[in-house]
């Protein structure tokens, strides 16, 4: 993995201040590195200059594939925006060089060229519209029947039904779904009273009306 020298890059006069970032923050990957890890600090986001990136997450079925990035695509940015370590693996599908970002560098960036936050909220909300329209796609079944397997699997005798200990981040990683997909199947479970939310509990009251919903 490459990395080329910033000192370099701010010597000589005149030059892009574009030139100077990809001078100082360029990074080069073989096909098959690792970007980062799940778990990972999440405290820079990357812009594919060249290559493809691959995004994984680990389910219960095994790794699977939950995103694919090519040149002028960003990503790992809601890592920086939200402080939170990696919920993916990013891994490089064929020789790939990068931009490397942390959060200070970024976020400089967005003040001095607002174009910049600009283009980063563009993105952000194709990402959101894509992902409602392959929810709408999936249906609400699709989604309610892994989170009911999980919620079956775990589930724990309790007063006046079963209750399952967890969080979202969990329940969806379980379900091999993400968060915001697992996040829908729970509301519709809550709207049709199948489970109640007790701080961080799940509480199931009829467990055989929720096997019920994998019908």
């Amino acid at each position: 993995m490459g990395q080329s020298d910033p000192a370099a890059g701010g010597a000589a006069s005149g030059e892009d201040t574009g030139f100077v970032v990809r001078r100082a923050f360029e990074r080069e990957f073989a096909a098959g590195d690792v970007v980062y890890d799940l778990g990972d600090p999440g405290d820079a986001l990357y812009v594919i200059q060249g290559g493809q990136i691959e995004l994984l997450r680990e389910a219960p079925e095994g790794v699977r594939a939950v995103a694919r990035y090519g040149p002028g695509d960003l990503f790992g940015e809601m890592g920086v925006l939200l402080g939170r370590p990696r919920t993916t693996r990013a891994v490089a599908l064929s020789d790939a060089r990068l931009l490397e970002l942390d959060g200070k560098i970024f976020e400089g960036m967005c003040i001095e060229r607002p174009e910049i936050a600009i283009r980063v909220i563009q993105r952000l909300a194709a990402r959101l519209i894509d992902l409602e329209q392959r929810l709408e796609a999936l249906g609400v079944d699709d989604l309610l029947r892994p989170v009911v397997r999980v919620l079956v699997r775990r589930a724990e005798p309790a007063d006046g039904g079963a209750q399952v200990p967890t969080s979202l981040r969990r329940l969806a990683g379980e379900a091999g779904l993400t968060r915001v997909e697992a996040h829908r199947a729970l509301t519709q479970l809550l709207e049709r009273k199948l489970v109640k939310l007790l701080d961080d509990v799940l509480v199931i009251p009829d467990l055989e009306a929720l096997s019920a919903a994998l019908d």
